[in-house]
């Protein structure tokens, strides 16, 4: 009989915690699960799901415009925030009965409540301990928003998805995923947009040339970038606006304004002055290539060790911690090639390294690459256009990185994800006959590298 209640005892209910907690309760493992706020974690609650939802409704006004285009009259359209919200809202209720019931059928006992670490082999929820021979954190991530004054009128990531009104005016503090998406989705749905970031251009690490691509078309669209500035100072009227005042001494007016300015791994009020478990300067959780805490019996992964902040990521996380502890299998997870998407508009897919990265790292590379307006933009009078681009290395015709910005561009990415992970050179890809007529297709039609 074990010395203890669990064997192992999960903190956190997101993506990387349920699939950890329901992987080890179908091998017969006991296991506790504990949550006290977004059952199915941010992706599901604050992320990924409900920001799709809205990226789809704030992407329906330009349909409806490129509509006219093909003979259809859908006369004036009219957007109800309320309507959306509060249907959202329902399908993220749903979502959390599913994930409550996938935990229960799979044998995990589920705890509603925040656990702190007691000790090595403790936890408390609500005032009762459990003790665990394996303790798992996977509590996530959490917005950040800097200190200044009248951050108290600005709202993150957490809040956008429940406001009580849409606003006419909104400023989305940031250049990452976050600030570039909910641009789109403000404009989108009929608010007029502004992006402020204090570095020169939206979304480092990604590709320059995407980078300034995707800016350009969505500064088309009616988003409004301010770069290398920061806030000084936010004051609320009396009119219940908000005024924003600026390094460089400009101001502006908004009804509301969403800091997006990154986020930090979630280890407030978790009880980690009560173990040795080693953390970075950011709060971020230290494990070794197994998910091991300095701690040997308390382990981590997702985002509250801050490598790679992706869902997809911390399930497969989850399920090679999963191998390693009750299969003795390789608890190792390929971090190269990982896939990624923006759905800002338009949508930006990505796997491999950028031609940035490529010339750092040595390589001597071609670069192929191409720019164009997509068939069904042009009946439609709609101006946006698609960038598709190609970095092989001259020596091994190795396909390094391929980037896309244009419609449906995650969709396209992933089948590209797959070709890269199995080694694809330029020519297989060459060598490929292409879906006409499709964008896609111009991934394995693109001839001629450009010139340096």
């Amino acid at each position: 009989m074990s010395a203890y209640d669990y064997d192992l005892f999960v903190i956190g209910a997101g993506s990387g915690g349920v699939r950890t907690a329901r992987m080890a309760a179908a091998k017969g493992v006991k296991v506790a699960i504990t949550e006290d706020r977004y059952l199915g974690g941010t992706c599901v609650n604050v992320g990924c799901v409900p920001k799709k939802l809205f990226v789809y409704a704030s992407k329906y006004a330009e349909d409806f415009h490129d509509a006219a285009g093909y003979g259809w009259s859908v006369g004036t359209p009219n957007f109800d925030w309320a309507t959306l919200r509060d249907r959202k809202n329902s399908e993220i209720e749903r979502l959390n009965g599913i994930y409550r019931n996938m935990l229960v059928n799979s044998g995990c006992d589920l705890i509603d409540g925040r656990g702190r670490l007691v000790d090595e082999h403790t936890v408390e929820v609500g005032g009762k301990q459990y003790t665990a021979e394996r303790i798992l954190l996977a509590t996530g991530g959490w917005p950040f928003i800097p200190e200044f004054p009248g951050k108290e009128h600005v709202i993150s990531s957490n809040e956008v998805f429940y406001l009580e009104t849409f606003p006419k005016r909104a400023v989305v503090v940031g250049g990452g995923y976050i600030a570039v998406e909910f641009a789109g989705i403000f404009q989108g749905l009929g608010a007029s947009a502004t992006v402020v970031n204090r570095g020169d251009m939206i979304l480092r690490g990604f590709d320059d040339d995407i980078r300034r691509f995707a800016a350009e078309e969505m500064t088309k669209k009616g988003i409004e970038f301010r770069y290398g500035i920061t806030v000084k100072e936010i004051t609320k009227l009396d009119s219940g606006e908000l005024k924003l005042n600026y390094s460089d001494g400009s101001e502006q007016i908004a009804d509301c304004v969403l800091y997006a300015t990154g986020r930090v791994p979630h280890v407030v009020d978790l009880g980690l002055e009560n173990v040795e478990v080693k953390q970075q300067n950011n709060g971020a959780i230290i494990v070794n290539d197994s998910f091991q805490t300095s701690v040997p019996s308390i382990y981590a992964l997702g985002d509250v060790t801050d490598k790679v902040q992706l869902t997809p990521v911390a399930l497969a996380e989850g399920m090679a911690l999963v191998r390693h502890l009750y299969e003795a299998g390789n608890p190792s997870v390929d971090y190269d090639l990982i896939p990624t998407a923006v759905f800002c508009q338009p949508n930006i897919g990505t796997v491999g390294i950028t031609e940035e990265q490529a010339r750092e790292r040595g390589f001597d590379v071609d670069i192929y690459r191409s720019d164009f307006r997509a068939m069904k933009n042009t009946l439609a009078d709609n101006p946006e256009r698609t960038l598709m681009k190609m970095i092989v290395d001259k020596k091994t015709d190795k396909v390094l990185g391929i980037h896309m910005a244009g419609a449906d561009a995650g969709e396209i990415i992933q089948g590209m994800a797959v070709a890269l992970k199995a080694g694809a050179t330029k020519a297989v890809f060459d060598s490929t006959i292409g879906i006409h007529p499709t964008s896609a297709e111009e991934f394995v039609t693109m001839r001629e590298p450009v010139k340096s």
